[in-house]
């Protein structure tokens, strides 16, 4: 499908099979331990609490041993919480998605520690923060127009002033397409522009969603239904000699009628049919986590349901400017569409 942005993502067309793995995906994470650990004071002696270790069968006593991390979490929470209470649980940092510093990716930025969670912009766009009192971390999702260098975010934490902390983009090249195609499939009329148009507007007061951030047990996605990837991220088309703006998001080629399922959980934000995207339901994930389905046979949810991962969303379709069935799924973070693929717990 044509991609129409002007700040709008837009399904792009059904596309020839391509073979998988051409996004060139980083697997490792650009993050590394942050200095200021290696820093920290020793952590004085202390004694939570005792009770009999209960032997295993055939084998000596177990006893856990307490971490430098865990010893730091319950002396943070004590200064914090009252004398009676235990801290929770830290949330795991395992669920995270892939990160690739590049246009398109996705960054993880230390914020460092704190008691309480930092709040953090990429300019006026709140940022996802997730973490922990012995580190918070950004999700910072990287433009498709972004130019390679250094990048900031401004990060606040209660009690302290706002503070800029710096991460590098790397350069990456997106594969081209180069189509011809008859006139009337690339210029719109009158009509289906301002449509449009009207449209655009509406789509970016939902793509401006932030609400809390889901509990941070994993951010791993599944994919939403099952086929073969028939277009994938970044991709840019030029019609005509006309470039267009690159593919925001994952084609997955599937027969009408294929289920489609909430990768994610998430809150139901919108449902429309759109000129170009057809049958589209947006998903909150929280934080400024979005995630869009759309060309769908049919719509089985409404606004303001609470899904779980898995839960029916719809079915494969070929609603909308598209040639064939097939489903279009983005990704979005801090209004700017990512690599779906990063999210995938593969």
């Amino acid at each position: 499908m044509l991609e129409r942005l002007l700040g709008v993502p837009i399904a792009n067309d059904y596309s020839p099979p391509e073979p998988l793995g051409t996004s060139q995906l980083d697997n490792g994470s650009l993050y590394d331990k942050p200095a200021y650990l290696s820093r920290l004071p020793p952590v004085p002696a202390i004694t939570l609490f005792s009770c009999p270790a209960m032997p295993l069968p055939n084998s000596t006593p177990f006893i856990a041993p307490l971490t430098r991390r865990s010893l730091l979490q319950v002396s943070m929470a004590c200064v914090t919480l009252p004398a009676l209470a235990l801290a929770a649980p830290a949330p795991s940092s395992d669920g995270w998605p892939r990160t690739l510093a590049v246009p398109g990716g996705i960054v993880r930025v230390s914020l460092g520690p704190a008691a309480v969670r930092p709040v953090a912009h990429a300019g006026e766009v709140p940022l996802l923060v997730q973490g922990d009192v012995i580190e918070w971390r950004a999700l910072v999702g990287i433009a498709l127009s972004a130019m390679p260098g250094e990048a900031v975010i401004t990060v606040q934490t209660p009690g302290q002033a706002p503070r800029q902390v710096s991460y590098s983009v790397a350069a990456k090249s997106y594969r081209e397409q180069r189509l011809k195609v008859a006139p009337g499939t690339v210029d719109l009329s009158a009509q289906d522009t301002a449509r449009y148009e009207q449209e655009r507007a509406h789509q970016q007061t939902v793509m401006a969603t932030f609400s809390e951030p889901l509990p941070p047990e994993s951010l791993r996605m599944q994919v939403p239904t099952p086929g073969r990837r028939s277009s994938s991220f970044g991709l840019r088309r030029v019609f005509n000699g006309q470039s267009r703006n690159p593919h925001s998001g994952m084609d997955i080629a599937a027969p009408t009628g294929t289920p489609i399922v909430a990768p994610l959980a998430a809150r139901v934000i919108d449902t429309g049919n759109y000129f170009f995207n057809g049958n589209t339901v947006w998903l909150d994930h929280g934080g400024g986590l979005l995630s869009m389905v759309c060309h769908l046979s049919r719509i089985q949810v409404k606004v303001g349901d609470v899904l779980q991962a898995g839960d029916r969303v719809g079915a494969v379709g070929a609603t909308g400017r598209v040639t064939g069935p097939h489903l279009h799924w983005g990704v979005m973070l801090n209004q700017t569409m990512v690599d779906p693929a990063l999210f995938l717990a593969d």
